[in-house]
């Protein structure tokens, strides 16, 4: 199994992707190929003692910027390492890619250049994300900001594939994120694809509202790409200050509490901490890619490796393939 990454996508490339890889070479058992400048990769493992056993590197000298336009790495990045990373995968030379990179350029190469599932409309960003009971996958988290109601039903679809095949959930229950709980509340896309998601066959349970995405009931949340970012960015957010707020707590005279709540508080932060996840799938991608968060060090890129790594495994992409036939055939029926 190979795993293509770019070596120089995020804030801590290349060393923190080149520990990662090493040590996902170590401990998953997988073949490493990094995107990026070869000669820089390699002084970059001597200077820091890292082995590049198992590691393979496709030479590149350009970085794709992440403040140039997303179109552009269909143009003039094309030769950059998460440009020649996504060629790698199209040209079937690897079986899934990870970037920490810019998130719109990752998208649009995925789109354009591994190209879509048969019969998606749309990439979406699915981030996984903690909550008191498990997980949830928030799909579109940020890709899409104007959808149309069936758009909205593959997403999903997708996310039910997710969930079932990568993160072990039978069945899981998919929750339309609204401002209301009846069926008459939204917008004309919500009220549309309520109506639809209801007669989909899929476990959904109605409209979810904001406040009870964390208890964790439902493990599918579908919404646009406008609305889930500001979810995901407000869940982010809400991470660092509750861990914030721990600190101020068993500060001082606190510390002593601190000390007899200690796995309590290292079970919580790590539940919250998004390193443990790896990165957010780009859903409706013919093959696994990967978004590993910008500011990720080498314990998210070890975990965004496991995760694509899981991704191959259970054939998830296939399984949304699968989906969407089944369904494209029902409605000619």
């Amino acid at each position: 199994m190979k795993i293509i990454v770019d070596a120089f996508g995020g804030d801590n490339a290349p060393l923190e992707v080149i520990k990662g890889c090493s040590r996902a070479v170590r401990e998953l058992g997988v073949e490493i190929i990094l995107t990026g400048s070869s000669d820089k990769i390699k002084k970059c493992a001597a200077d820091n003692g890292i082995s590049l056993k198992g590691i393979k590197v496709a030479h590149t000298d350009d970085v794709f910027d992440i403040h140039e336009e997303p179109k552009e790495i269909i143009k003039s990045g094309k030769n950059s390492s998460m440009g020649l990373g996504l060629q790698l995968l199209a040209d079937g030379k690897g079986d899934a890619f990870v970037s920490a990179g810019s998130t719109g350029a990752l998208v649009m190469g995925a789109t354009f250049i591994v190209k879509r599932i048969k019969g998606i409309k749309r990439v979406a960003p699915s981030p996984v994300m903690p909550a008191d009971k498990g997980s949830f996958v928030l799909v579109d988290a940020g890709a899409n900001t104007e959808c149309r109601p069936e758009m909205l039903v593959q997403f999903a679809i997708m996310g039910c594939a997710y969930m079932e095949k990568v993160m072990g959930v039978k069945n899981p229950k998919v929750g339309l994120l609204n401002i209301g709980a009846e069926d008459t509340k939204g917008r004309d896309l919500e009220i549309e694809t309520y109506k639809l998601l209801k007669e989909s066959g899929m476990n959904f349970v109605g409209n979810i509202e904001a406040r009870d995405i964390p208890e964790g009931e439902v493990q599918v949340i579908v919404t646009d790409g406008f609305t889930g970012n500001v979810v995901l960015k407000l869940y982010e957010g809400l991470g660092h200050f509750f861990s914030n707020k721990i600190k101020w707590l068993y500060s001082g005279v606190g510390k002593l509490g601190a000390l007899l709540s200690l796995n309590k508080i290292k079970t919580f932060r790590k539940q919250m901490d998004y390193k443990e996840v790896g990165g957010s799938a780009l859903l409706g991608v013919k093959k696994p890619v990967i978004k590993a968060h910008g500011s990720s060090d080498a314990t998210a890129f070890f975990n965004a490796v496991r995760q694509a790594k899981k991704c191959i495994e259970t054939n998830v992409t296939g399984e949304i393939e699968s989906y969407v036939a089944r369904i494209s055939a029902s409605d000619k029926e």
